[in-house]
């Protein structure tokens, strides 16, 4: 981890309501492969499905995520506690039940055949990572699919995090402790090669802001200085004929539940 010194020009703490945080998403959105790689993969695990009646999100941000998913489902249902998020998302999914209750208070009416748990466990303290997966294991229909889709902890992205952060994510660790404790479901762990591309050095560095905002961040006194990250950047993703690209590897833990009699 950088060592770090006050500085005038820290980096920002990106608050999901903010114009600045928007900002840097839609740029990382312009800029990445993730949502059509994503989404090609998420739709061989639903057309496997051997049912397709509910489908449950659990932290769904806007729903862009959740309206490609349920076309193919009966039913949506997604939990999204910040209610800037839910405005976006009950535009993008008229349709869908939207519970807007933290992950630890959320009571799902039904289960679903395929639950959906991406990008969430950053903001869930590694100690309950097992109690929230199993949680949402308990929410997965007999023979339905739970994803928990997280940060390659040797990604581009993640190694940087932990340079500035010390912040670390891995969802091995877990697989192996479900595993252990459920041995009748069957487990996958798969990852998925992305990338971030821009021709400009400010909207690297915004989208690498972005990226460091792990839920850490805020606690950390002094926070890591924009020059340095900026250097971090110019010198770790600079491509040789011009621009930049930051690698986001993501893994996604494919949980497939056993059929009940």
């Amino acid at each position: 981890m950088e060592t770090r010194t006050k500085d005038a020009d820290p980096v920002r703490v990106l608050d999901v309501t903010s114009a600045d945080y928007r900002r840097a998403f839609e740029l990382f959105l312009a800029g990445t492969d993730e949502k059509p790689i994503t989404h090609a993969r998420l739709g061989e695990i639903v057309t496997a499905l051997p049912h397709r009646r509910v489908l449950l999100d659990l932290g769904a941000g806007d729903g862009r995520t959740t309206a490609y998913l349920s076309r193919s489902f009966d039913r949506t249902i997604a939990v999204e506690p910040s209610a800037a998020m839910r405005e976006k998302l009950t535009a993008t999914c008229p349709e869908a039940l939207v519970l807007p209750d933290p992950l630890d208070k959320a009571d799902p009416p039904e289960r679903a055949d395929l639950v959906h748990l991406s990008h969430v466990l950053y903001y869930v303290p590694e100690t309950d990572w097992f109690g929230t997966v199993t949680r949402a294991l308990d929410w997965t229909a007999p023979g339905g699919t739970l994803l928990v889709v997280l940060q390659n902890p040797e990604s581009p992205c993640m190694r940087m995090a932990a340079h500035f952060t010390g912040v670390r994510y891995d969802l091995a660790p877990l697989a192996d402790r479900l595993r252990e404790h459920q041995p009748e479901h069957r487990y996958a762990l798969e990852t998925l090669d992305l990338h971030y591309r821009t021709p400009h050095l400010a909207e690297a560095v915004d989208v690498a802001e972005f990226m460091v905002n792990v839920a850490d961040l805020a606690t950390l006194d002094p926070r890591p200085s924009r020059t340095a990250l900026t250097a971090y950047v110019q010198d770790h993703f600079a491509l040789p004929a011009g621009g930049f690209a930051i690698g986001h590897t993501q893994d996604m833990l494919i949980i497939r539940r056993a059929a009940q009699a």
